[in-house]
């Protein structure tokens, strides 16, 4: 089930937001094992559950554990 898949692919990126620090959607893109739609995805879950928040960093957004 697809939930399954994008609840699996938010704890990824959390453990990575976690342990790297803020870290751009491009950069978590790059750096970790998922589709590009995926990470959007898991990045959409995070934000719904306000377990990530957002800053600007220039003229990127960084996302960063709450």
């Amino acid at each position: 089930m697809i939930t399954n898949e994008i609840g699996t692919a938010a704890g990824v990126v959390w453990r990575f937001l976690d342990q790297s620090g803020p870290a751009s959607a491009s950069r978590i893109k790059k750096e970790l094992p998922l589709s590009p739609g995926m990470v959007e995805r898991a990045i959409g879950w995070l934000a719904r559950e306000h377990k990530i928040e957002e800053s600007a960093q220039g003229r990127t957004t960084a996302f960063l554990v709450k």
